[in-house]
């Protein structure tokens, strides 16, 4: 039986290097300071609205950050895992998560389109300036969520990039959302999902390329 040199095995080993192990908590960890930061941005920005203790604001102003909340945790949960890939290693929660927060912009739609009140959206005053804060307030999470899937080996880098910017979109006008006293319907499932639809896209044209492996 023909046996390769020890020579041969020696040269093929001299570059390897040990590599530290990816751990899901430390990931978890990386984008929970991201966001706590981004928080703390907003307050020093912007300000954090006192009205939520308060209790002014709306039941619609709950669920909409509550959605947004929810979608960024397992959107991110999902891009984490896809840097490590394994067996069983499915995006479920990512998606249902998804799905359920499609069903603000379309409950939103179809309620303001019956009451005859869809205007109100394009003439809101404050929609582009909370569109543009959230999406702003989105790069550090965007930034995170990309260095950790550049450490592993995503294997559908384009479907963990939309998950990146989607996830990146929900924590920024999350974190925003803390800030904006505009608790209408219209204003939170069309300004305040934005993001959301802009970072899927960002993350799709963007995070390929920097994750090839």
């Amino acid at each position: 039986m023909n046996r390769l040199p020890n020579a041969l095995i020696d040269e093929l080993v001299d570059d390897l290097e040990p590599v530290r192990p990816m751990k899901l908590a430390h990931g978890i960890g990386l984008v929970a300071l991201a966001a706590l930061v981004t928080i703390g941005l907003v307050e020093l920005l912007d300000g954090l609205w006192r009205g939520i203790l308060a209790g002014e604001a709306s039941a619609y102003y709950f669920i909409a950050n509550g959605m947004l909340g929810l979608l960024g945790a397992a959107t991110t949960l999902a891009v984490l895992r896809m840097a490590s890939p394994r067996v069983g290693n499915t995006q479920e929660g990512a998606r249902w998560a998804l799905a359920m927060f499609a069903l603000l912009p379309a409950v939103a739609a179809i309620t303001l389109g019956l009451q005859g009140r869809l205007q109100q959206i394009g003439a809101d005053p404050y929609g582009l300036s909370c569109f543009l804060a959230g999406s702003g307030f989105s790069l550090l999470t965007f930034g995170a969520l990309t260095a950790w899937l550049r450490r592993g080996a995503p294997v559908s880098p384009t479907r963990a990039g939309i998950y990146t910017g989607i996830a990146a979109g929900a924590i920024g006008s999350f974190s925003y959302g803390l800030a904006c006293p505009i608790d209408t319907l219209g204003h939170l499932a069309t300004w305040h999902t934005l993001p959301v639809v802009l970072g899927a896209f960002a993350g799709r044209a963007v995070v390929p390329r920097l994750v090839r492996w």
